[in-house]
Parts: C-alpha cells; sequence; structure tokens
C-alpha cells in the first residue's frame, strides 16, 4: 500500500513533463503545415551532375581567385 504514495507523484510528474512538452510543440509551432512534409519525400529535387575527372584536375590546376 506504501507504493501508491511513490506512483502517484511519478504519474503526475509523467503528466505535467507530457504537458509541458506538448504546449512547447504548440507554442514552436511543430504542428503547423503537416501536409508539406509528408509530401516532401514524394519529389525529387534535381541533383547537378558530377564533373567529370577532365574538369576535376582542370578546377585543381586553377588558382583559386580565378574559379567561377
Amino acid at each position: 500500500m506504501n507504493i501508491i504514495f511513490v506512483l502517484i507523484p511519478i504519474a503526475i510528474l509523467f503528466v505535467v513533463i507530457a504537458g509541458a512538452v506538448f504546449f512547447w510543440a504548440i507554442r514552436s509551432e511543430q504542428f503547423e503545415d503537416l501536409d508539406r512534409q509528408g509530401s516532401n519525400i514524394l519529389f525529387d529535387e534535381e541533383q547537378r551532375p558530377l564533373p567529370s575527372p577532365e574538369q576535376q584536375a582542370e578546377q585543381e590546376s586553377r588558382p583559386h581567385d580565378q574559379q567561377p
């Protein structure tokens, strides 16, 4: 029966922590625009092609102040 005196404060502490995390998430707008992040993975972004070995050698041989 004495375990109740330990479990009740622990349960209250968990509820307070969960409430604090929930209100932090609301204030920092974590729940805004949920659709964009869900569909973001479906769209492929164009990747730049890798330079050929000749282009890499040319870039490495140029002085740094002349690179575009």
